[in-house]
């Protein structure tokens, strides 16, 4: 969106309120150039929805009738003082009504994801250096030049093939080079841009708006921020190189909903062809002080705690660099499809390319007969083919099926999202979280917390200065500030949730995808013993300081304020709905799930739509139920094998 002044001026305030700095070494929002971040990664939101509803809420901003609203009298917002300021965001944060406190998060993490992440005029923001975060290294000066050339049309296009696959992700990129391999004509859309080595090390602002999906950010109850790659190789490019198989247990829930072939040596086979493609190892897994944090506490407790396979080559220095990698790994150790599965297809003849979202699959006659697809520019490409795989990620492969036409009313039910929250620790010693392996460790003690399968399991994760933000609530600006500044003794345990119950997707009048999700009273109650569990490994091992993302604040002192329970209860009391704990999904899935009828699946047990025979899904939208683990080496081996059995009917 191109601001007017009224607008610029109201979000400068936001943001000035959220970040005003210390006004000595810290600057402002304004003074960092915040605002331009902010309009920069809301210039990619391709909800035209969302922008007039931001427009809008910018132009009453400053208005005396927003000032009843925030409870502030008929006051404007820019005659209040910062602490007047800071009391009204307040007032809509802990608002009993759930629309208010989802917009106050939404305005906090837009001003403190931006803050946090604006180099500023010298490229370095002075917050880094306050809090000992080093500036972006920049690319390794002996990058190689990129290994794929893909193609980028600048005028209508039509391409003729056996196969297009739709996204070049974890599943796309594996389907895509299984089917060349089989001597079939393969080309790959990809809705991102092509970024190697010698792109990355450039920081979190420039690796947030190469390498994420600009929308939907959230779900539209507010309650989860959205994670999702958009690059050529997806989410292989920015995840945390976890390679963990999908667990016996899941796969035969799976089995039972009518896929019979998880449970038997054809998804064995596939499993172990993707960990070999991907070098999967656990010898690569040194301890950072992150998860020698988690595994402190959880051994101290008596809980179990094993090493974590990753897709890395003996290139990762599992340091620095390592705590980076999920705005892409500049040393070329991170085993992605871009690497590996799509440098596999192009070598046998598959074309790739990319600036190109894929809007209908063009159905005749109940079967496919190609994609047609749309640049940044709004240039048409078109691609005629034997038979199209889906594979564009757990949201935008649903919102594709519809748009096309597709009326299985299972097509965008059953998403699940493993909601994640984080509980953090402040420590005597140094931490720098942001450092280390991606993840080396994992707890699984409430793995099954019900005998269902169902619960959590703790992880860790690196923790950038906007990362960090994500998971924390907001009780002011200095509070807020001295958090910030204690970062590198912040560790951090991850809860994720294998969530049982589910959400849906469905499209705009536009056709974008709409993101439907609350979490249920079972999960929620998952979730609960989940902080809970990473608070108790916290104070085991050693925190002086811990706290959740909790609004309202649920935080304790171990051995001099407060207490776990106290801790448990003050989260109750805060509690887990819209805007109410700070939630993300990172692992998307589910939302064209395979199953052995129309009534339960949107596809059959081949992956292909009940409707059209020859439109294949091949992601995580093919997830049964979700899959209480990261879900990379799981979607790789599903479109194995979907890609195998599509290859047995067209060769």
């Amino acid at each position: 969106m191109e601001p007017t002044a009224k607008q610029r001026a109201a979000l400068g305030i936001i943001c000035d309120t959220f970040a005003p700095g210390d006004g000595l070494a810290l600057p402002s929002a304004t003074e960092i150039g915040a605002v331009d971040t902010v309009l920069r990664m809301l210039a990619r939101n391709p909800s035209e929805a969302e922008k007039k509803q931001l427009a809008t809420l910018l132009n009453l901003w400053d208005s005396r009738l927003f000032g009843l609203l925030t409870g502030s009298g008929l006051r404007r917002f820019s005659e209040l003082s910062q602490a007047e300021r800071e009391q009204a965001l307040l007032r809509l944060g802990d608002s009993r009504l759930a629309a208010k406190r989802t917009l106050f998060q939404a305005l906090k993490s837009a001003a403190l994801l931006a803050y946090n992440v604006t180099p500023g005029p010298t490229g370095s923001n002075p917050l880094w250096k306050q809090m000992g975060y080093p500036a972006p290294p920049g690319p390794l000066q002996n990058a190689p030049q990129p290994a794929l050339a893909p193609l980028r049309p600048t005028e209508p296009t039509t391409l003729s093939c056996d196969v297009v696959v739709v996204g070049s992700g974890a599943g796309g990129g594996t389907a895509a080079a299984v089917l060349a391999e089989s001597g079939l004509d393969v080309v790959v859309l990809e809705r991102g841009d092509y970024f190697d080595d010698a792109d990355f090390g450039t920081g979190e602002l420039e690796g947030l708006l190469r390498l994420y999906a600009p929308g939907p950010q959230a779900t539209a109850e507010g309650q989860f921020t959205l994670a999702a790659g958009t690059c050529l190789g997806g989410g292989t490019v920015v995840n945390w190189s976890t390679s963990l198989p999908t667990p016996a247990d899941v796969r035969a829930e799976w089995a039972a909903l009518g896929v019979p072939q998880f449970g038997t040596t054809e998804f064995d086979d596939a499993l172990g062809a993707v960990q070999q493609r991907l070098g999967v190892n656990s010898g690569r897994s040194p301890l950072s002080a992150r998860d020698a944090i988690l595994e402190r506490g959880a051994t101290a407790l008596g809980w179990e705690v094993d090493s974590l396979p990753r897709n890395v080559s003996d290139a990762c220095d599992a340091g620095v660099d390592c705590g980076s990698c999920g705005y892409g790994c500049r040393r070329g150790a991170k085993q992605s499809v871009t690497k590996t599965w799509l440098a596999d297809a192009a070598a046998r003849g598959a074309r790739l390319v990319v600036d190109a979202n894929v809007r209908t699959v063009e159905v005749k006659n109940g079967r496919a007969q190609g994609v047609t697809a749309l640049t940044s520019a709004g240039v048409r490409i078109e691609v005629r083919a034997r038979a199209v795989v889906a594979a564009a990620g757990s949201i935008q492969t649903p919102a594709l099926l519809k748009r096309s036409g597709l009326r299985n009313d299972n097509i965008g039910r059953y998403l699940r999202l493993h909601p994640a929250a984080a509980v953090y620790g402040v420590f005597d010693e140094q931490v720098r979280p942001w450092e280390g392996g991606m993840q080396a460790r994992i707890c699984r003690h409430h793995r099954d917390l019900d005998g269902d399968g169902y619960g959590v399991i703790y992880e860790t994760g690196p923790v950038q200065p906007g990362l960090a933000v994500g998971f924390m609530n907001w009780r002011g600006a200095a509070e807020h500030r001295a958090t910030l500044l204690d970062l590198a003794h912040t560790g951090v345990v991850g809860v994720i949730t294998r969530d049982r119950d589910h959400g849906t997707v469905t499209v705009d009048r536009s056709g974008e995808p709409v993101v439907k999700y609350r979490l249920s009273a079972h999960d929620r109650g998952h979730l609960r013993t989940g902080i809970g569990g990473a608070a108790q490994i916290l104070e085991a091992a050693g925190a002086r300081r811990i706290f959740s993302g909790h609004q309202a604040g649920a935080m304790y002192e171990p051995g001099r304020r407060g207490s776990h329970a106290d801790f448990v209860a003050a989260g109750d009391a805060a509690g887990y709905g819209p805007g109410q704990c700070s939630m993300a999904a990172l692992h998307i899935m589910g939302s064209a799930r395979m199953g052995g009828s129309p009534d339960i699946s949107a596809t059959n047990p081949d992956g292909a739509t009940w409707e059209v025979p020859n439109l294949v899904v091949a992601d995580a939208s093919c997830f049964p139920t979700s899959s209480g683990v990261n879900p990379m080496v799981s979607i790789e081996a599903i479109a194995y094998m979907n890609a195998k059995r599509l290859i047995a009917q067209l060769v």
